[in-house]
């Protein structure tokens, strides 16, 4: 099975911790690049994270060590991935601006963020009930002039617990 090489954009703050997290020893994922603030950049991720560490497991051994990139360096995050999951702590304008920069640049998006939710041609997936919303996604590519980037996002959390057992059953 390939496995994806992918980025954590907002890895300092507590969604990204998250993410490295779920990351950890993934059959499909391998993290290589793990990118923040300016003020972060540079900084080995332990050093970066600091006491800030959200959870009562310790960081992962395959992060600790790792430079933080700069998030808006687009072209060193996209050189080291196939994809990005992306969780930072922006003001919503400035998310899909950067958001759409990656895309742009063809760099497939994951977003936890709401800033593209709601926009017609970025698809919110919960696979078990609207994997066909997927196809919007071309139309996305036209908007942005990208031929592989796009933007994906998820639900928040209330919707993508309860509703694939709503969806259940409703068949």
């Amino acid at each position: 099975m390939k496995q994806y090489n992918v980025g954590v954009i907002g890895a300092t703050g507590m969604v990204g911790q998250r993410f490295i997290s779920l990351l950890k020893d993934h059959p499909w994922f391998k993290v290589t690049c793990l990118a923040a603030s300016a003020r972060s950049a540079g900084k080995k991720y332990s050093e970066a994270v600091g006491e800030r560490w959200a959870f009562d497991w310790p960081i992962p051994d395959y992060a600790k060590d790792m430079v933080i990139v700069d998030a808006s360096d687009i072209d060193a995050v996209a050189s080291q991935v196939d994809f990005c999951f992306c969780a930072v702590d922006m003001k919503k304008d400035e998310i899909r601006a950067l958001e759409e920069n990656y895309a742009k640049h063809e760099i497939p998006v994951v977003s936890n963020n709401s800033a593209c939710r709601g926009l017609e041609d970025v698809p919110m997936v919960v696979p078990e009930i609207n994997a066909a919303h997927l196809e919007v996604i071309d139309t996305q590519r036209k908007r942005l002039g990208s031929k592989y980037g796009f933007i994906a996002v998820k639900p928040n959390c209330s919707i993508q617990s309860y509703a694939p057992v709503l969806t259940a059953w409703r068949k």
